[in-house]
């Protein structure tokens, strides 16, 4: 049980908005001012780990434990969606059969902010005894871990944002920050490309809208068509059993012209006779198009520069291959 001043002095503060935010500016000023310090302490460790890593013909393994290890998850995620085959190994279970994850030529990042762990200690002999390269990104540069690594990333921090400088928070975002950067040093030495990215991101919205193609969408869908001289009810007949508000108007096989809902709603409106009336008396003659290899995303601009809903598709000789609806962007998550 917490004792009952506790909770007094916790509604007070609940009650005081302007505390709280105080707090919170507090923890964000200070963990800002521990990440800036960290440009002070780059030297040539980190060119060369770099400079390992873009050599390596293994994978990175990162190692550590407590919240240090959670980091390291989140950097072996960064560094294998842009291009650096990583694993995550956690500490502990290392020391009790995982060691097997580690081959010859892999190089192992270890994490921690004392570098001084139990764990760790047990670790580290292991690791060089195999011949591995061993990275220390460590907050305490006079530590056992420190002094095993062949490279030392210094992440050291004056004291966590944590009132009681106990909780690890300035600490751990010194981590990643430090693992954020080494992920981009190597993507960019790499020449590592959104086409590169999205090879590794295909499920996501911003993997879509870097590989997903006015093709594949158009492929699934109908391809409304009628010739010039077609009879206005026949061409509604074809808008409505295409599902697409839209036909395209042929001459031969070139493109002619597109009808759309909105083109016979305007017609009706004139009381033009649907027997009499031809597609290309209604035709709009300057459709907008887009080749059937273009990014879907710049379908997606022509729509909204146009106030449109669908754009006709052609292919490398310039002919009608279908139609992309906006419906079609919108099932795939790219607005």
């Amino acid at each position: 049980m917490y004792p009952q001043n506790v909770f007094q002095s916790y509604n007070e503060l609940l009650e005081n908005k302007s505390n709280i935010l105080e707090i919170v500016r507090k923890c964000i000023l200070s963990e800002a001012k521990a990440i800036g310090k960290l440009v002070d302490y780059l030297d040539d460790n980190f060119t060369a780990v770099v400079t390992e890593i873009l050599h390596c013909k293994g994978r990175v393994i990162v190692t550590g434990i407590g919240k240090s290890a959670n980091i390291g998850v989140k950097i072996v995620s960064t560094l294998n969606s842009t291009g650096t085959p990583a694993i995550f190994m956690h500490a502990a279970d290392a020391i009790h059969g995982d060691l097997g994850i580690i081959q010859p030529d892999d190089i192992v990042i270890c994490i921690s902010k004392s570098g001084q762990t139990p764990e760790i200690k047990v670790l580290v002999p292991l690791i060089k005894g195999f011949g591995n390269r061993l990275v220390a990104l460590v907050g305490n540069t006079q530590s056992f871990l420190a002094r095993e690594a062949d490279y030392v990333l210094n992440c050291t921090v004056d004291r966590e944002a944590c009132p009681n400088n106990l909780a690890p928070t300035t600490s751990t975002t010194a981590q990643l920050v430090l693992g954020d950067a080494l992920a981009v040093a190597l993507l960019e030495c790499r020449g590592f490309t959104p086409e590169d990215f999205a090879r590794y991101h295909p499920g996501g919205t911003l993997g879509k809208q870097l590989y997903l193609r006015v093709r594949d969408l158009s492929r699934l869908n109908e391809r409304p068509a009628v010739g010039l001289k077609t009879p206005l009810k026949d061409v509604i007949t074809e808008i409505s059993s295409k599902c697409l508000g839209a036909a395209a108007v042929l001459d031969g096989e070139r493109l002619a012209g597109i009808i759309t809902d909105g083109d016979l709603r305007r017609m009706l409106l004139k009381n033009l006779s649907l027997d009499s009336t031809l597609a290309e008396d209604v035709m709009t003659r300057t459709p907008k198009t887009i080749h059937e290899d273009e990014m879907a995303i710049k379908a997606l601009k022509i729509m909204k520069e146009n106030n449109i809903t669908q754009v006709l598709v052609t292919d490398g000789g310039q002919r009608y291959v279908g139609i992309i609806h906006l419906h079609d962007l919108v099932r795939e998550g790219i607005i």
